[in-house]
């Protein structure tokens, strides 16, 4: 198999991770590559020297000599930095495939991708696709499908368009000027605590209270009216869970087990799977009234903490 597809590789401080997604990508041989390493914070003694160990990983990288790196000299943080790296990527392609260090792609999950780039590539209903699943086939309404819809784009491996980043803002302060409320209760799978838990999302990092990015590409699929191919089949590893996670410090990913998809895939009416959907806020969100207390009690937690 050879990778025709522009891939992102999104890195910082965890050159064992790296180096399990480099012997991933040896097998697929992606022909473009573009590879982002954050700047080490300064307050994390030797943490530059796993920076630097992870910049020289691109010296692994023998299959192509289409190569392009930006490694920043200072610390931008979840945020800005991941964010700077899509904006790089899509400065550079039209479309293409996204990948954090952590994320480990079975190999039918890059011609997956490809087919459903081209499949969508001018449909303006499809924000984006992923091959991260996390709803089991019993909770899926077509589970005999390769796909689903969905109405959020789950990050850990997954694919867009320049046309759908430019969307994404990574400043959301205002947004419920710019999400109405029916437009958030119908995107949040019509459930208020679903609602209460994307609007506390969007308005903590407009706070500053949480350094992320992809809270606001749902803000911009959510606004857009837009939905994500999702795989009915889970085509990713996460093996960031650990000390060195920034968000994904413990417990186990909410995956379900590592499979591959058939290709050719059967094109689905563009519709989201409500069933779907509402598994994965009840489950995997824990968008629910006793989900939304735990929030509020973990947050005041937090904010006490800082404040004594």
């Amino acid at each position: 198999m050879t990778v025709t597809e522009p891939v992102l590789i999104m890195a910082f401080n965890r050159p064992d991770h790296l180096g399990v997604l480099l012997d991933r990508l040896a097998e697929v041989q992606p022909q473009t590559i573009y590879f982002a390493v954050d700047g080490a914070r300064p307050d994390r003694p030797g943490e530059d020297l796993k920076v630097q160990q992870v910049r020289e990983l691109v010296s692994r990288i023998t299959w192509t000599t289409d190569i392009h790196t930006m490694f920043q000299d200072e610390n931008h943080g979840c945020g800005l930095g991941v964010s700077n790296a899509i904006t790089w990527f899509f400065s550079h392609v039209e479309r293409g495939i996204i990948l954090e260090d952590d994320v480990i792609p079975d190999p039918s999950f890059f011609p997956f991708c490809t087919e459903l780039l081209d499949r969508y590539h001018n449909d303006d209903r499809v924000f984006a696709i992923s091959g991260c699943n996390v709803v089991p086939a019993s909770a899926q309404s077509h589970p005999e499908q390769a796909y689903r819809f969905a109405q959020i784009t789950h990050v850990w491996g997954w694919a867009t368009w320049r046309r759908s980043w430019e969307m994404h803002k990574l400043d959301p302060t205002g947004w419920y000027k710019e999400l109405s409320p029916w437009q958030l209760w119908s995107r949040s799978a019509r459930s208020v605590p679903g609602a209460m838990f994307w609007a506390s999302c969007f308005e903590l990092t407009a706070r500053g209270d949480i350094d992320t990015w992809d809270w606001q590409l749902q803000l911009a699929n959510m606004k857009a009216k837009q939905l994500t191919a999702t795989s009915n089949t889970n085509l990713v590893r996460n093996i960031g869970f650990d000390q060195e996670g920034t968000h994904t410090l413990e417990g186990d990913p909410l995956l379900m087990p590592l499979g591959s998809v058939q290709l050719p895939t059967q094109a689905i009416k563009v519709e989201v799977d409500r069933k779907a959907d509402n598994w994965a806020r009840k489950h995997h969100f824990r968008a629910t009234a006793l989900g939304t207390i735990d929030r509020i009690r973990k947050y005041a937690a937090i904010q006490w903490k800082a404040r004594h």
